[in-house]
C-alpha cells in the first residue's frame, strides 16, 4: 500500500509495519482463491486473532491490544486493501465484543472475552430482520423470561458469519414498548438455533452472509448484557464504531485499487507513451488519490474524537458515507483505467468494484447517514474547541 501515515507512538508504527506484513504474505496470496470459490477462511482470523489484530482497540487486561481507535482504523484499512472480505470480517469482530466490553459485568469479561479478544472465538451480530434493517426499533425476534433463562424466538437477517461464528450477538425484545430491547451473546451450538443457506451476493464472497433462526432457544440470564432495555442503547452506540470500521475498510479498498490502476498505467503504452502520461487519464488516477486522502482524514478525525471522549456519530456518519461512497467511485474508475482487462479476473480490480458497492449499503445505508447527519446539524447549537492530550 502506497498510504503515507502519521501514527502516535513507535509501537503504533511497528504494529502497522505487522499487518501490512501480514496482509502482503499471509492474506494477499489467499484472497482471489478464496473469493472465487466462496470459501470462508476461518483460519485468517485465527492468525490475526494469535498476532493480536483482533482485540486492538480493546484493553489489554482481557488480551486485547489498548490501542487508540487513530490506529486500529489504520491497520483495518490496510487488511481491507488487499481482503475486503477480511476486512468487514475483523470489523464485525471487533462490533460483536463491544456490548460486552461496554456492558458486560467483571464476571462476563473475565469468563468470555480473552477467548473473543484473541481470535479463538469468532463473533457475529444479529440486529437487522427481513422487515427491520435501518429501523431496528421495529424487530420482533422476542426473548421472553422464563425463570432464570430467556427463550428467544425470531429471524435475524444479514448476518455477517452467519452459519460460521462460534456465538452471536443478538438483539431482542424484551417487552412491547419500541425501545424494549435487550442484548444477549448467544453460544453458536445453543439447540434451536440454525442458519438458512449463505446469501449469493456479488461481492465479498468469501464473507459468508446468513439468515439466523431461533427457535425457542433458551439461553442462560447471566448471558444478558446490561439490564433490560438496554439493547437498543448498545447497538446503536455499537453502531457509531462499527460505521468507522466500514469507512477504514473502504478507504484501504480504494487505495488497494488506485495502486493497482497506478502500477498499470505505469507499464500500459499507448501511442508511444505510458498511458500514465495521457493527461486525461492521469486527472482520473489524481482525483482518486484526492478522494481517498480526504476520506482518510475524514475517518481519523472522527477516530479522534471517539480517542478523546467526545461525541463523534454525525462525524462517524459522514466517514462511512464519504469513504464507501468514495470506494464504489475508484474502483469503477479502477477498472476504467485497465480497460477490457479490468474486467476480466486477470486483475482483481472487478472484483475490487463488487466488493465497494455494499459498503453503502451495510451498517446503515448511505441515505440512512444523511439523516443521521441531517438530525445532527439540527440539533448542533455551536462548534467546540478541545485540547488535545
Amino acid at each position: 500500500m502506497t498510504a503515507r501515515r502519521v501514527l502516535p507512538t513507535p509501537e503504533a508504527t511497528d504494529l502497522l509495519k505487522l499487518v501490512r506484513d501480514l496482509a502482503t504474505k499471509e492474506l494477499l496470496p489467499r484472497a482471489a482463491t478464496a473469493e472465487r470459490n466462496d470459501a470462508f477462511d476461518r483460519e485468517a482470523f485465527r492468525m490475526l486473532g494469535r498476532a493480536g489484530i483482533l482485540g486492538l482497540p480493546y484493553a489489554e487486561e482481557y488480551g486485547g491490544g489498548g490501542q487508540p481507535y487513530e490506529v486500529y482504523l489504520q491497520v483495518l484499512e490496510e487488511i481491507g486493501a488487499v481482503w475486503a472480505s477480511v476486512g468487514v470480517g475483523v470489523s464485525v469482530h471487533a462490533l460483536s465484543c463491544f456490548g460486552l466490553v461496554s456492558y458486560g459485568t467483571e464476571e462476563q469479561k473475565q469468563e468470555w472475552l480473552p477467548d473473543m479478544l484473541g481470535g479463538e472465538l469468532l463473533g457475529a451480530y444479529c440486529l437487522s430482520e427481513p422487515h427491520a434493517g435501518s429501523d431496528p426499533a421495529a424487530m420482533r425476534t422476542t426473548a421472553r423470561r422464563d425463570g432464570d433463562e430467556y427463550v428467544l424466538n425470531g429471524t435475524k437477517a444479514w448476518t455477517t458469519h452467519g452459519g460460521r461464528a462460534d456465538y452471536y450477538k443478538v438483539m431482542a425484545r424484551t417487552s412491547d414498548e419500541r425501545t424494549g430491547i435487550s442484548c444477549f451473546l448467544v453460544p453458536a451450538d445453543t439447540p434451536g438455533l440454525s442458519a438458512d443457506p449463505a446469501e449469493h451476493k456479488m461481492g465479498l464472497t468469501g464473507s459468508p452472509t446468513a439468515t439466523m433462526l431461533f427457535e425457542n432457544v433458551r439461553i442462560p440470564v447471566e448471558r444478558r448484557l446490561g439490564n433490560e432495555g438496554d439493547g437498543l442503547k448498545i447497538a446503536l452506540a455499537g453502531l457509531d464504531s462499527g460505521r468507522l470500521g466500514i469507512a477504514a475498510v473502504a478507504t484501504g479498498l480504494a487505495q488497494g485499487s488506485l495502486d493497482q490502476a497506478v502500477a498499470y498505467a505505469k507499464e500500459r503504452e499507448t501511442f508511444g507513451e505510458r498511458i500514465i502520461d495521457h493527461q486525461g487519464l492521469a486527472f482520473i488516477l489524481a482525483d482518486a488519490e484526492a478522494g481517498i486522502q480526504a476520506a482518510r482524514a475524514m475517518m481519523l478525525h472522527a477516530a479522534r474524537l471517539k480517542d478523546a471522549g467526545l461525541p463523534f456519530s454525525k462525524e462517524a456518519s459522514i466517514a462511512k458515507m464519504v469513504a464507501t461512497d468514495n470506494a464504489m467511485r475508484v474502483t469503477t474508475d479502477a477498472v476504467q483505467v485497465l480497460g477490457g482487462y479490468g474486467y476480466t479476473r486477470d486483475f482483481p480490480v472487478e472484483r475490487y468494484m463488487r466488493e465497494a458497492k455494499v459498503m453503502q449499503i451495510f451498517e446503515g445505508t448511505n441515505q440512512i447517514q444523511r439523516m443521521v447527519i441531517g438530525r445532527a446539524l439540527d440539533k448542533d447549537n455551536n462548534g467546540s474547541i478541545t485540547v488535545a492530550g
